[in-house]
């Protein structure tokens, strides 16, 4: 029984690590031109906050950021990401968490 917890604590943390690897793609690719997304980007917009920033966020703020990039918002363009796209990306912002 005692493997059979390990095993599931290994595949959830292999998959929130294949998550937030793909949603660091997904902000290079699409995020990045206005947000700073990993410590290695050397410019973005003022305007909007740093992936860092975000993540230090309390949790139940960062649930809710989900919710927010599904609907178009008017300061953002509107990428039609799927949930799937979505999960990625916040799972890379919560990974950013410190």
């Amino acid at each position: 029984m005692c493997w059979a917890i390990a095993f599931a604590v290994t595949v959830d943390t292999a998959s929130a690590l294949n998550e937030a690897a793909s949603g660091k793609v997904l902000a290079e690719k699409w995020c990045s031109s206005c947000h700073l997304v990993s410590q290695d980007q050397t410019h973005a917009s003022a305007k909007a906050p740093p992936f860092g920033s975000i993540a230090k966020r309390p949790d139940e703020e960062l649930n809710r950021l989900s919710f927010f990039l599904l609907d178009p918002h008017p300061l953002m363009p509107n990428f039609n990401l799927t949930r799937n796209e979505i999960t990625d990306l916040v799972a890379y912002i919560r990974s950013l968490k410190q």
